[in-house]
């Protein structure tokens, strides 16, 4: 039975239930002054604290999705990087031949499609897929979106742009298509005449779980920043009709993924051009499940802070959006106020935000239309 399983859930809960009942039976019996009793209660009230803690982690992890299996939970599993080569020359969808290439373990469908049900000319396509990394020898699963017009006739030759999504950590990438709902949000969007089609590809920030790598090239360690700055844009390129320009791609995030959002894009000006941050922070966390990310260099850990670099550093040529909340997001406002006043050009960066609302799902979601236009509004394909 899988983690998120209700049947998982379910039996926590039972157990809990059976281990207060019996706590609760046993306990006149209990109430003895000998040592075997005073074991008893002891023993009783850590079996029923842990049940009751249990369901209550199962009940959580079911809401925020952090863990989607048992070897996301325990770090175990097939963490081997997957390489798929197609023939050589080019492929029918207009695809380089001869890369890496995603390889494809199922769909999912496409939420608020309307009376159009599931067709992918209407509604675009949701793809599970394995994204390799042959620089960075890691690899991770996801999703890709494609839109309606991948697959409509008067665009079969296009090329789209494309935006790498990240969720929180230690979230799970399917919380961007079951809570957040980025397909459904761009195709409204698209209907609305307020998005140009795009290609996003959702994912986790972190490619190496259960680290939390910070989108960080870690020395002796897992290579997250090559692997999302060089090898998914190069594998997306030679599996689906996205653009080969950093004019064409974006990064846009919740949370770590924020972070990561705007990391990745002001640092590979040569792969990202925009990147858009909700409710995201400036500088790289440390704490138990980052490790070292620096291993002791203090010039590392001063270039993955974004104000340093903004203070310390030549500024790109990029654009950024931070979005968040005036008040109920802890500090964030102070610290966004901080890195705004700190960007010059040719830098530019823009501000989305909401009066009130904590750091959750609820206000990322009301964040994600503007997120999205500000995104779509910079992206641009080059003429071929």
């Amino acid at each position: 039975m899988g983690l998120t399983s209700h049947k998982v859930l379910a039996l926590a809960v039972l157990a809990a239930v059976l281990a207060m009942t019996a706590t609760v039976w046993l306990w006149p019996r209990l109430a003895r002054t000998s040592w075997k009793s005073v074991l008893g209660r002891i023993g009783a009230l850590l079996v029923t604290q842990f049940a009751v803690l249990c369901a209550l982690a199962l009940v959580a992890n079911n809401y925020f999705a952090f863990y989607g299996s048992w070897d996301d939970l325990l770090g175990t599993g097939d963490q081997g990087a997957v390489t798929v080569r197609s023939s050589a020359g080019t492929s029918s969808d207009g695809r380089a031949a001869g890369a890496a290439t995603v390889q494809l373990l199922g769909k999912e469908p496409v939420q608020g499609g309307g009376a159009d049900g599931r067709d992918p000319g209407q509604v675009g396509r949701i793809d599970s897929v394995r994204i390799p990394g042959p620089a960075s020898g890691l690899t991770t699963d996801g999703y890709v979106y494609l839109p309606p017009q991948y697959f409509q006739s008067d665009h079969a030759n296009a090329r789209f742009p494309a935006a790498i999504v990240m969720t929180g950590f230690p979230g799970d990438a399917k919380n961007l298509i079951t809570r957040l709902n980025y397909p459904g949000a761009a195709l409204d969007l698209m209907r609305a005449g307020r998005m140009q089609p795009t290609v996003l590809v959702l994912m986790r920030p972190s490619p190496a779980m259960p680290t939390d790598t910070e989108c960080e090239n870690i020395p002796g360690g897992p290579q997250s920043e090559t692997y999302f700055a060089k090898d998914v844009p190069k594998v997306m390129e030679a599996s689906y009709r996205v653009a080969a320009d950093p004019h064409a791609w974006g990064v846009m995030g919740d949370s770590t993924g924020g972070y990561c959002a705007l990391k990745l894009t002001m640092r590979n000006p040569g792969s990202f051009l925009t990147g858009v941050s909700l409710s995201g922070y400036y500088k790289a966390a440390e704490d138990a499940t980052t490790g070292d990310l620096f291993k002791g260099s203090e010039q590392r850990r001063n270039e993955a802070d974004l104000v340093w670099r903004l203070k310390n550093l030549p500024r790109p040529a990029v654009s950024v959006m931070v979005a968040g909340t005036e008040e109920g997001d802890g500090d964030y406002k102070q610290l966004t106020d901080g890195f705004v006043a700190a960007v010059q050009a040719p830098m530019t960066v823009a501000t989305a935000n909401l009066p009130s609302g904590g750091h959750n799902f609820k206000t990322w979601g009301r964040l994600l239309p503007p997120g999205l236009e500000f995104l779509s509004q910079h992206l641009e394909v080059p003429a071929r």
